[in-house]
């Protein structure tokens, strides 16, 4: 296959509705792959809810003729806890309305930074997002919008094949702060888009969270079925099996049994790893379009999961993060992109 032309991606992009909406974005490309980045910006950016961090976002990413991410939901409804159907579409909150690689930071008991210490009207800090506000007693809920008192101060930096992204922030009365730096960068004459991570601590209290990504693959738009094969380096456990309606296990990979249609969904954990970083390796493949993702990250696996709709195959996989003040720590999570044989035609 020969790579697509300058013009049919932006083509491409044009017909994913993309660029139907102003958002802040930049367009990174080294020869090999093309991604729209969108960039932080409180008033205009395409993702300003508190789930998901801010930085490095990725609204398309197209390899060959073939597009890895794109909106997978057709509209957002604040009043939608996480997401819901009408009819041919899919409703997403403002929390879950996001694109691409979407990393999220998520603490102990599934919490946020300070949450659980602070009082009704306190703040609490989430990374990649700012300094939040507690409204009430309630229990801490990813898929709440709360109301953001801060967001630090952000510096980004762009470059024809990367960006960076460094978000400063500090919190006095709960006793958070750090320096978040992430570079979205295209591996030099290489099909690969890397992620790269350095979090410092320059608050006064330790940093006990973990951080994984989401990874919504919407490859050429089409949903996960029996053409989709997910392998893994490890024979794969899991205490939640699918349905063997919708799919199965078979040594280290999954596969579909079924194409998912209207509400049907594959959601289990992963398990069968081990504490090297060897194992945070995962391949995507589609045998009717020819092509394929690797993911690879240089830190153990903490947990693992997959979670599909019609719409989108998520892989998430989490690493543990805990840097005591003055400290820091780094990681990265690699994609390459790749073509195989095809069993059909495109």
């Amino acid at each position: 296959m020969k790579p697509a032309s300058g013009v049919a991606v932006l083509a491409l992009l044009a017909v994913s509705g993309l660029w139907s909406a102003d958002f802040p974005r930049a367009e990174i490309y080294n020869g090999e792959v093309r991604a729209i980045v969108y960039l932080p910006d409180a008033a205009r950016g395409f993702y300003r809810a508190t789930r998901f961090d801010w930085s490095g976002v990725i609204g398309s990413l197209v390899y060959r003729g073939h597009e890895y991410y794109g909106q997978w939901f057709q509209s957002v409804d604040p009043k939608v806890r996480d997401f819901t159907y009408d009819g041919p579409d899919i409703v997403a909150s403002p929390c879950t309305a996001i694109t691409g690689p979407a990393e999220e930071f998520v603490g102990p008991g599934n919490t946020a930074l300070g949450y659980d210490e602070t009082q009704k009207g306190g703040t609490f800090t989430k990374i990649g997002v700012g300094v939040l506000r507690r409204p009430d007693d309630s229990a801490y809920n990813r898929f709440t919008s709360y109301e953001i008192v801060e967001t630090g101060r952000w510096t980004i930096r762009t470059h024809p094949d990367a960006v960076e992204f460094v978000q400063d922030l500090k919190d006095s009365s709960s006793g958070y702060g750090y320096v978040y730096t992430k570079t979205v960068r295209l591996a030099k004459g290489e099909p690969e888009m890397v992620l790269e991570h350095t979090l410092e601590n320059t608050g006064r209290r330790p940093i006990d969270t973990t951080a994984y990504n989401h990874n919504f693959l919407w490859l050429d738009h089409q949903p996960p079925g029996p053409d989709f094969t997910i392998a893994v380096p490890f024979d794969i456990k899991s205490d939640r099996p699918p349905s063997p309606d919708f799919a199965e296990i078979r040594g280290n990979k999954v596969v579909y049994r079924k194409v998912l249609q209207d509400r049907d969904r594959v959601a289990i954990p992963v398990q069968g790893f081990g504490d090297s970083p060897k194992d945070y390796d995962i391949r995507i493949e589609n045998a009717r379009l020819g092509v394929g993702m690797r993911i690879t990250g240089d830190r153990p696996l903490l947990s693992e999961s997959l979670w599909s709709i019609r719409a989108v195959l998520a892989i998430e996989p989490f690493v543990k993060i805990a840097i005591a003040p003055g400290s820091q720590f780094t990681w990265t999570i690699a994609y390459r992109y790749y073509t195989i044989p095809s069993a059909g035609h495109n």
